[in-house]
């Protein structure tokens, strides 16, 4: 009589090669909080399988995001919201990725590859500024522009991104809704691949988001997706001159 060896399926998903099961999702968690959550190992490890890669948005992002993050994450969250829920993937590389842009996408010919960014600001003053003076009950966090200087005829760039608490009851989004702003015929959200609207095309930018980002005036632009999420780019003043134009 032949003994036939027991045979292990992995029940994670079809195209996972593992025969006698995962680590547990306890074990994997105290090694990546050894790692200080490191993103590029989040991201590494969720490309092994559709099993690792749905532990890494559901625990991984997320505990990337609060040790990030904490008093935003926290603000985020308070009061029954839960606008991050599911979506912690696309936060955590908000925070830490500027997207930039491609020629002929969401800024004309401007063509700045995008990166990741080591640390970045995010600001609910710097928010409040750059929404309409109707909607400034709304909680809106926003970064400090990444400067991309020296870009030839367009001068000095400003990428700026953030994150609406509650976007889906805002008053921006009532109002490009009242409004009938359309969305982006071809381009979506680089964070969660959302529809985009663009504030400047409605009107909606005033005149306090250029004196906040330090940019020149009508030099704002930016987009908000269904999520909630902000890309926005503006040309930026010289040091001396923003300074001059804060007194």
């Amino acid at each position: 009589m032949v003994l036939v060896v027991k045979q292990y399926r992995c029940t994670h998903s079809a195209s996972c090669l593992c025969l006698k099961g995962h680590i547990s999702e306890d074990a994997l968690f105290l090694v990546f909080r050894h790692m200080n959550w490191n993103p590029r190992m989040i991201a590494l490890f969720s490309c092994v399988s559709k099993w690792f890669d749905d532990i890494a948005k559901r625990v991984l992002w997320k505990e990337f995001c609060h040790a990030r993050a904490p008093r935003m994450m926290q603000d985020l969250h308070s009061g029954g919201s839960h606008i991050v829920d599911g979506n912690w993937k696309a936060l955590g590389k908000l925070l830490i990725h500027c997207a930039g842009c491609t020629k002929g996408g969401l800024f004309g010919n401007i063509h700045v590859p995008g990166h990741f960014v080591f640390r970045t600001r995010f600001s609910r003053t710097c928010g409040k500024s750059i929404l309409p003076p109707q909607c400034r009950t709304d909680v809106l966090y926003v970064s400090d522009p990444c400067e991309h200087l020296d870009q030839g005829e367009e001068g000095d760039l400003g990428f700026f991104r953030g994150i609406f608490k509650s976007f889906a009851s805002s008053k921006v989004k009532k109002m490009l809704i009242e409004k009938q702003a359309k969305f982006h015929p071809k381009e979506v959200c680089p964070y969660c691949k959302a529809k985009l609207w663009n504030l400047l095309q409605a009107n909606m930018i005033p005149r306090s988001a250029s004196i906040r980002l330090d940019a020149y005036d009508d030099s704002v632009e930016y987009y908000i997706c269904l999520n909630g999420h902000i890309l926005g780019l503006c040309t930026l003043m010289p040091v001396s001159d923003s300074e001059d134009a804060k007194e």
